[in-house]
């Protein structure tokens, strides 16, 4: 017995994680490790495999090499259930992929009922706390078209969380909003955040992932070229290419 206390067992690992599309290597070589509660933000040139790594890890792209465990389950075994997976994940995207058609409470709950068969009740309940919870319950009668950018990215990720995934993928949520909404997103990460959710996202806003990160990765043509804390990452990189990133961005 050495006295020291045991190291938490990371919620998501990723080792020699490998994604090709034809001849381009997407992903070459990524391990990553995600601590509960965590909250691991993703930078990097468009193109530099970040997507990719969240798409991967949410079984939206099949992996060509390496192995993906979360909570100690390998999810890259092809027995796995990939709809049982992904209710233990969340995915928000970009360009929010809401249903025009259906209301906001109808969004939120489509797939706890059609994937996972819960009850309408039980699903519009959870639905209806989720909304209150990101601030738009007064919405949930209303259609994606009637909200702004920033409540519609709300929307979506009241849906990813619907299910209280054990880990929240967030894919540049910001970049497909006006200037003045992108601050009331980033507001509901940071209360998230301060709430224990594991996270992991992508992003180019450096103010956030300085503030609220606890590890920073940069990726660089499909590689984890550098990763630590941002004072570390974005203080004080030490790859050359990670200060020539950097130095092109307005923090």
């Amino acid at each position: 017995m050495t006295g020291q206390p045991a190291l938490e067992a990371p919620l998501l690992s990723v080792r020699g994680l490998r994604k090709s599309f034809g001849d381009n290597v997407v992903l070459d070589d990524v391990d990553l490790d995600v601590q509960p509660g965590e909250c691991v933000v993703l930078i990097g040139a468009s193109g530099s495999g970040k997507s990719t790594l969240l798409r991967c890890i949410n079984l939206l792209e099949q992996v060509d090499d390496g192995v993906i465990t979360l909570a100690g389950l390998d999810i890259t075994d092809p027995r796995v259930d990939a709809d049982e997976v992904r209710s233990r994940t969340g995915i928000v995207f970009q360009a929010y992929n809401l249903f025009p058609h259906l209301t906001v409470l109808d969004n939120v709950t489509l797939a706890p009922r059609r994937v996972h068969k819960v009850a309408r009740a039980e699903a519009e309940s959870r639905a209806l706390a989720m909304l209150e919870r990101v601030g738009l319950a007064e919405k949930a009668r209303a259609r994606p078209d009637d909200l702004s950018g920033g409540q519609q990215q709300r929307v979506a990720i009241a849906r990813a969380m619907v299910n209280s995934p054990q880990l929240l993928l967030l894919d540049e949520v910001t970049s497909a909003l006006d200037p003045e909404l992108v601050g009331e997103v980033l507001d509901l990460l940071g209360e998230l955040r301060e709430e224990g959710m594991t996270m992991i996202l992508s992003t180019h806003e450096m103010g956030f992932a300085r503030n609220v990160a606890d590890t920073v990765c940069f990726l660089d043509g499909g590689r984890v070229l550098e990763q630590g804390p941002p004072a570390e990452v974005l203080g004080a990189p030490r790859e050359p290419r990670t200060r020539q990133f950097l130095s092109r961005l307005v923090s």
